[in-house]
Order: structure tokens, then sequence, then C-alpha cells
């Protein structure tokens, strides 16, 4: 199976820099770079999959494609609601942060999301078990999603800009 990892396209500038989790936002189609990711559309995908947040589905429309899946556990780590929609400047004034939390990814992790890490890791991987085998399969998600991915594939985390995207060979 080769799988095609899609971050979804950039937010209307007023959420840029946000810890954005399952908020509902839509892309900004003004800020779509359809040269990024041109490319894809030359590719035939067997199946194509999306969390079912806005901003994936409508990366994908923005490509023309529309014949996909939407799926909840591709969406982003939850945030806690304190958190979600807030800028790291606006976290650290809030009465419930503390600089230590930063320190140690394990705590920071722990003060910020709503959801076990433990969760988040578990919903992925359910999903990558049911994928179909031996076909070309596309997903749009989300940043973390996608780390999460990647690691969980047996790759190095990394950063995944908006409309970038990182082709994975070989998977079973």
């Amino acid at each position: 199976m080769a799988l095609t990892l899609l971050r979804h396209a950039s937010l209307g500038e007023q959420h840029a820099e946000r810890y954005n989790g399952w908020t509902d936002l839509s892309i900004d189609p003004f800020r779509f770079d359809k040269k990024k990711v041109s490319i894809l559309q030359n590719i035939h995908f067997d199946f194509v999959y999306s969390s079912d947040l806005k901003r994936c589905t409508q990366t994908l429309e923005m490509l023309e494609i529309e014949d996909y899946f939407t799926d909840s556990r591709l969406r982003e780590i939850r945030f806690r609601d304190e958190i979600e929609g807030k800028t790291f400047k606006e976290v650290q004034k809030l009465p419930s942060y503390k600089s230590l939390y930063i320190e140690e990814r394990d705590r920071w992790h722990q003060y910020i999301c709503a959801e076990h890490p433990a969760l988040f890791e578990g919903r992925i991987k359910s999903f990558l078990a049911d994928l179909p085998r031996d076909k070309e399969v596309l997903i749009c998600s989300h940043s973390g999603t996608l780390q999460k991915m990647m690691v969980l594939l047996g790759y190095a985390k990394q950063k995944i800009n908006y409309l970038e995207w990182i082709r994975v060979e070989n998977v079973i």
C-alpha cells in the first residue's frame, strides 16, 4: 500500500497560529495555492479519506476530488475548551498556565489536551488498521494527526505545513 498524507489548506488569517483542534473551521480559498498540490491531481488514488472537519473536506473539494470518505478518527487531537482557538501567547495569560508546563512534552500535552495521548494514538492506529491493503490511498488530515501517523508507520516525526504532502510507500 502507498499512502499520500496531505495536510489541509490554510485557514483564514484570524485562525492562524492557534490551537484549532475540533473546531470546525473553513479554509481560506484565497490562500489556496493549487500549484503546491497540482501533482496530486495526476495520481490515481484507489481510496481517498478525510477528517470529517470542513478544513479537510474543503481542501479535497478545492482539488476537485469529490469521491472520498470522511472519518472522525482523522481529526486533530482534542484540546481543552480553555485552550481551543487560542494562540500560545493567549494560553500563557490564562490563570491555569504555569511556565513549568512547557519544560516537559508530556506535561505540556496533559495541560493543553482534553484527549489522552493513548486515546489519540489508538484512534489513529485503528484507522490505519482498517485501510485497504495493496491500494493507492490519499489521506487529508491535520498536522498533529499526520505527524502521529508518520511515527506509527516508523518514520521520523516532521512538521507538515499547509498543503504539504508526504508519500509513504510499502506500508503494510
